[in-house]
């Protein structure tokens, strides 16, 4: 089972995505359109993290709310409640945690300082890593166990 360091290691891009709880939605909405993201963190100094804005925060908070994205800030519609993970913890650990509380992300913390942003889609694709290798080994085994039988024959008395 991969860790959460592991995971982070294997992302192509590593930045964290942040925006200040006092910008609007609508600039929250944007930067996540850019960056094809489904989520950022919200920080007042860019050091502590007070919330996360996600795709799912402005359909029910902003949309079906009737809120504007131009005028609603996102300290009004953040999730404040942020559950983090450490660098230790295992991919296991974080899809039952993401179960659990019907989250797709979870900030990264170690020594009180954010490393990285796990999403949903980070630790499926960790999971099918790891299965398609347990696949083709188990498929060298048999095959490097058949390829020794095939074109032998048992001894027979002369």
């Amino acid at each position: 089972m991969k860790t959460v360091a592991q995971i982070l290691k294997s992302k192509p891009v590593d930045t964290v995505y942040k925006v200040r709880p006092s910008d609007s939605v609508l600039d929250a909405l944007t930067l996540m359109a850019e960056a094809r993201i489904g989520a950022v963190l919200v920080s007042e100094d860019d050091r502590a993290i007070v919330g996360i804005f996600t795709e799912r925060d402005y359909a029910r908070k902003v949309a079906l709310m009737g809120r504007t994205s131009v005028d609603t800030p996102v300290r009004d519609v953040m999730t404040s409640a942020v559950r983090y993970v450490s660098p230790e913890q295992t991919n296991e650990e974080c899809m039952t945690l993401m179960t659990q509380h019907r989250i797709r992300h979870l900030p990264v913390m170690k020594d009180g300082e954010l490393v990285g942003l796990l999403s949903i889609g980070d630790l499926v694709k960790a999971i099918i890593t790891e299965q398609q290798f347990t696949i083709d080994q188990l498929e060298n085994y048999i095959m490097g166990g058949s390829a020794a039988l095939v074109g032998t024959s048992p001894s027979r008395p002369s």
